[in-house]
């Protein structure tokens, strides 16, 4: 075999790939051989077929298999005697495209290598870490949404008419063409205005009732309503109001820290503050992590592989597309060019995933089967009823199994840097985070 480069041009390589005649007859001869001892055929006994009459049954299927092989094996060992490492899989295409048995085979070999990563002493990187107690009238108000929903309804004063919100109890007959018809009649219904549980338009028509009052709510099925004999018919109810309510917040007090699964209302706030600093914390993280990989950026500066920063940029031109236009749903649409501000954060993002990569491969962070289990049962839970058949798919998606090892092993490598790295901690305000939140979303 021989092996000549013919393009080594800054991280772009091609090589010439000659493989002989030969060496091809002698691997197929090799397979052969182990093989015919197995080997069963018509008129002759087990591993005693005679070796011609193998080559010329088996021969062209084990030709094409010596000739993967042996390309194969000369890609791996020209990795390994090079130090190369390709930034996307290698093209390999057969130049003589007339081959024939018996002549040699012509390869070429093209790929963009992985750059050299210089070495990074983060102990120079040197950030903040905010840090955000959780308030007392932050807790307050968490505490004020649960109460509202767990509200319950009590009924106004006499002669007071509803409101939207508001819960009516009610007793209606539904008729179409004037006749009653099956399922649309019910005694003391609970029906909140504005819920949208009922057919458009029924709702709003209570409005403005009050207790004793009848009316005739006239509405229209909708085309796609599920019984079809109603599909598009005009239908009125005859409704008398027997109730009407106002919603009313559940009283801050232990009972309505019963109702939420805690002993009483110490430990319900207690809770609720260790929900929102961990929530801060979060949030906090997401702060610290660009300022890490802001200085991590400006330490660093190598040559990128042109073919993985195109792709990166072509990404992130289609995502923000679609964040720009969020009623298409599919990819039928022009080609979106990137712009040299999506190039320049395609750069970046190939820069710093690679400096990442290869100091967490330096430093043998792995990501263990365990978080790998969580991440999948995380991504299961939207798909309620359906996580069996979610995780037969990851298992069977070698790409979507990336997908969700990258981001772990990013936070991981991140965790490991932050800890080698010079971070001092900063009280602030509820507020201050989320104003330096805003500006991440303002420097993308």
């Amino acid at each position: 075999m021989q092996v000549t480069e013919t393009l080594n041009e800054g991280l772009k390589r091609a090589y010439s790939i000659v493989v002989s005649a030969a060496e091809l007859e002698a691997k197929v001869n090799q397979k052969l051989a182990e093989a015919q001892p197995e080997i069963e055929m018509k008129g002759f006994r087990k591993g005693k077929v005679p070796m011609p009459l193998l080559k010329k049954q088996f021969g062209p299927r084990l030709l094409g298999e010596a000739m993967q092989e042996t390309i194969d094996g000369a890609m791996s060992k020209h990795f390994e005697d090079s130090g190369d490492r390709p930034a996307l899989q290698p093209e390999v295409k057969m130049t003589n495209e007339n081959w024939k048995e018996g002549d040699d085979v012509h390869v070429e070999l093209a790929y963009e290598a992985l750059p050299e990563i210089p070495e990074v002493d983060v102990s120079q990187i040197a950030i903040e870490r905010l840090v955000v107690k959780a308030a007392d009238a932050d807790v307050d108000e968490a505490l004020s949404n649960l109460a509202q929903t767990a509200q319950d309804y009590a009924a106004r004063d006499e002669g007071a008419k509803a409101e939207d919100g508001d819960q009516v109890v009610i007793d209606f007959v539904g008729k179409v063409g004037g006749e009653a018809f099956e399922g649309g009649s019910a005694e003391d219904y609970p029906l909140v205005l504005g819920s949208g549980n009922f057919i458009p338009g029924f709702e709003e028509q209570l409005v403005g009732t009050a207790v004793g009052d009848e009316k005739t709510v006239t509405v229209t099925f909708p085309e796609s309503y599920g019984a079809e004999h109603l599909a598009g018919k005009e239908a009125t109810f005859d409704c008398k109001v027997k109730e009407v309510k106002m919603p009313v917040a559940a009283t801050i007090d232990d009972e309505l820290a019963k109702r939420f699964g805690s002993e009483d209302l110490a430990t319900l706030k207690g809770q609720i503050a260790e929900r929102l600093e961990a929530e801060y914390a979060g949030a906090a993280r997401a702060v610290m992590k660009r300022g890490l990989l802001d200085a991590l950026d400006g330490l660093v500066s190598f040559d990128l592989p042109p073919t993985l920063v195109k792709a990166e940029a072509e990404q992130i031109a289609h995502q923000l597309w679609h964040d720009e236009n969020p009623e298409v749903h599919d990819h039928n649409h022009d080609k979106v060019e990137p712009t040299e501000e999506h190039n320049k954060l395609a750069e970046r993002r190939v820069r710093l995933g690679l400096v990442l990569a290869e100091m967490g491969r330096k430093a043998e962070v792995a990501v263990t089967d365990a978080e790998m289990t969580q991440a999948i049962m995380a991504q299961a839970r939207q798909y309620p009823g359906q996580e069996r058949q979610f995780f037969d798919f990851v298992r069977q998606n070698p790409q979507m199994q990336q997908q969700l090892r990258a981001p772990i092993f990013e936070d991981k490598v991140i965790d490991m840097i932050a800890g080698r790295a010079a971070v001092t901690e900063k009280t602030v305000s509820k507020d201050d985070l989320q104003k330096a939140l805003d500006a991440l979303d303002d420097e993308e």
